[in-house]
């Protein structure tokens, strides 16, 4: 298995963007000092390399605080819309196995996994809105309760009239306009 460790260039590069969208973005987490966050991803380079897996994707993570923790950072996908690098995807891996043709190239949660990071639920989805509007033309899958995935079903939330809604699809479904937004936990 590969490292995921970034060069030093990818690395100060990065770093260098998260903290303008941090210093830019102030509402998300108040109280929260960028060299204390920088210094524990410095500390744990694999949360980098996910970081910049976010980054790439267009998901413009940044730290925000929906439960204060102490010396327990999380970073959520800010983008306005769904992230494009991650659109196109059935929920999981037996939805995809379940697809008889036309199968995406990936998963949802296999992406995820991929990406060291964990696909926001519907409750964190709803949180992130104290902070803006996200997905007015997009949607986002979240992370499914078992009982709709044992009926073959997932789900999947947008903003639209100003207010989030949940809908549910097959989890083998995949469209152009829907990805999934994530969170890392540094």
């Amino acid at each position: 298995m590969a490292r995921k460790e970034l060069s030093p260039d990818q690395q100060e590069e990065l770093l260098a963007k998260l903290q303008t969208r941090f210093e830019k973005n102030m509402h998300r987490h108040e109280g929260i000092e960028w060299s204390k966050v920088q210094a524990k991803l410095e500390e744990n380079p694999e949360k980098l390399w996910s970081l910049f897996q976010m980054e790439e994707t267009g998901g413009e993570p940044d730290v925000a605080v929906l439960e204060p923790q102490e010396e327990v950072y999380f970073f959520y996908d800010f983008s306005a819309e769904t992230p494009k690098g991650r659109r196109s995807l059935c929920y999981d891996r037996e939805a995809w196995e379940a697809r008889k043709k036309f199968k995406p190239e990936n998963t949802v949660m296999d992406m995820a996994a991929e990406m060291g990071i964990e696909v926001l639920t519907e409750d964190e989805y709803r949180e992130l809105h104290k902070f803006g509007a996200f997905d007015k033309k997009t949607s986002t899958w979240v992370k499914t309760p078992e009982r709709i995935r044992e009926h073959g079903g997932a789900i999947f939330c947008d903003y639209r009239y100003g207010q989030v809604f949940t809908y549910h699809n097959g989890a083998d479904s995949y469209y152009a306009s829907r990805a999934f937004r994530g969170k890392l936990e540094v």
